[in-house]
This record gives C-alpha cells, sequence and structure tokens, in this order.
C-alpha cells in the first residue's frame, strides 16, 4: 500500500460525503498533497478556485474544529518528504514532470493492490455486447485507443469520441442493441456533454464505470464504478500516463473475462500474417 502524502490524504477524505464544492477542494489537496499542509486557508481556497468559508466548512466537514485543526493533522499524516523536495528541486521542469508522472503510477500501483474494482470493471465489459466506450476532448485519445485494442477481444466495441446532438442517438442505439454498461474516460477538463452522457446512460439502464483523475471527479456522481488515476499537471497541459495505463489493466481484465478472447487474438494474428500488415 502506497504511503506517499496524497495517499494518506486520499484516505483521509474516504468515507465522507462531500458537496461538489468539497469534492473539488479534496480534489486540489490530493494533487497538491506536498505544499497542502503549509498552505492557508485563504491560499487553499484561491488554488482550489473556492471561497475561505468554503475550506473552513470543508474542515467541518471532516471532523474538525476548523481548517487549523485540518492543517495540523495534515502535517501530522501527510508530511512532505523534504529529501524528496530538495532533489526534486535540482531538476529542470521536464524532468520534474517525468517524475511527477511516476508518482502517478507509483500511486495507480499502490491503488490496483485491491485488484477487486478492475476485476469487476471487467466483468461488466465483457458482459456488455455492445460496449460503448466514451471519451471526449482529452479523454477521447484514452477511449480510442482501448476501443482499438478492445475489438480484437470483444465483438463488438463502439467508440464515442464526438460530442454533439447524436451522442444520446448513440447511446440510445447501443442500449436497444443489447449493451449492458458503458465505459467512460473522463479527465479535467471534464466536459458538459461527458456529464449529461453518463446521466443519460444510467436512465436509459446502462451501468457506467469511468476512469477519471480522482475519485471526487465531477462524473462520480454519474458513475456506478469509479477507478481514480491521477494526471501530471507539471507541464502547460496534463499528462495521462496513468489513465493510459489503467486502460490497458481494464482491456486485460476484460479479456480474462471473456472466454474467447485468445481465440479471437490467434483469428486476428492469422489473419494479419495473411495479409502481411505488419512490417516483420
Amino acid at each position: 500500500m502506497s504511503d506517499s502524502p496524497a495517499a494518506r490524504l486520499q484516505k483521509l477524505f474516504e468515507g465522507h460525503r462531500l458537496t461538489p464544492t468539497q469534492r473539488r477542494i479534496a480534489h486540489c489537496m490530493v494533487r497538491g498533497a506536498a505544499d497542502v499542509p503549509f498552505l492557508s486557508s485563504v491560499e487553499l481556497a484561491e488554488l482550489a478556485g473556492v471561497s475561505q468559508p468554503s475550506v473552513t466548512r470543508f474542515a467541518v466537514a471532516l471532523g474538525f474544529d476548523g481548517y487549523p485543526a485540518l492543517r495540523r493533522h495534515l502535517r501530522e499524516v501527510a508530511p512532505a518528504e523534504r529529501a524528496d523536495l530538495e532533489q526534486e528541486d535540482s531538476y529542470n521542469e521536464y524532468q520534474q514532470a517525468v517524475q511527477g508522472e511516476i508518482e502517478n503510477l507509483r500511486r495507480l500501483a499502490a491503488m490496483l493492490a485491491d485488484p477487486a474494482p478492475v476485476q469487476e470493471a471487467g466483468r461488466l465489459l465483457a458482459a456488455s455486447s455492445p460496449l460503448p466506450v466514451l471519451g471526449l476532448r482529452a479523454a477521447s485519445s484514452q477511449a480510442r485507443g482501448f476501443a482499438y485494442f478492445a475489438a480484437k477481444v470483444h465483438p463488438d466495441v463502439r467508440l464515442l469520441d464526438e460530442g454533439g446532438s447524436m451522442l444520446a442517438d448513440r447511446i440510445d442505439a447501443a442500449v436497444a442493441a443489447g449493451a449492458s454498461a458503458l465505459l467512460c474516460f473522463a479527465l479535467p477538463r471534464y466536459p458538459r456533454e461527458v456529464a449529461e452522457a453518463l446521466e443519460h446512460g444510467r436512465a436509459a439502464g446502462l451501468t457506467v464505470v469511468t476512469v477519471a483523475d480522482s475519485a471526487f471527479a465531477p462524473v462520480a456522481r454519474y458513475s456506478d464504478l469509479l477507478i481514480p488515476a491521477p494526471v501530471g499537471t507539471g507541464l502547460a497541459f496534463d499528462t495521462a500516463c496513468a489513465p493510459m495505463l489503467l486502460g490497458r489493466v481494464l482491456l486485460e481484465a476484460m479479456a480474462d473475462a471473456l472466454p474467447d478472447a485468445q481465440a479471437r487474438l490467434e483469428a486476428f494474428d492469422a489473419r494479419a500474417a495473411a495479409r502481411g500488415l505488419f512490417v516483420e
């Protein structure tokens, strides 16, 4: 189990019913776990884009007398690793981004110590035919990559990577064809259309499995099973190594739950060899 500051913060928030604003604060704190114990309530409010009273109410919701008590607790349970921070100071911005992604992958590895959520997701995805895979804007590449490989072992994968008025129609068509689950990749910034599509899918009877960057992401309320994988924020545009790897892990779990996955892979390899599809 990971003992990183982010993992300890995540554990602190588990089991609490948080409002959307409080989830936003929690999300911000997890992403900046090394710095949060040294921030004032005003600084944290500015960082999370909320009001200072919201930070105070958040601390009370967690069972503390106020934000000062929460900050004292954070300095005890999620202290920054000073040696690591000193070493990080010697890295340039590109190296720091890579180091941040390495830490994100460590957090993902710690989460996967309990394989039950991924295995459950694999069973849900394998049982759904067709299987709609949703990802818009920043998450479209994650959805497309999953759908590309999933189609080699799953009989009917339907990629939903474009928004617009037809998105609900395509979800309805999948349901009418027998779909029972929908896989969604949702990354910051979260398009409103994604939340609307998930809400529509659940209303139509689909079980929603979501890969998001945090358990406190706005799409959590529209998901039946959310598996988090953090994104990197050290560059101008977020990096998503952990969500991509989690997508491959879900592919593995789905393939394990499909009885003819191996036969489908072997058939594809035979066709590819006959067509000279790949350069040897």
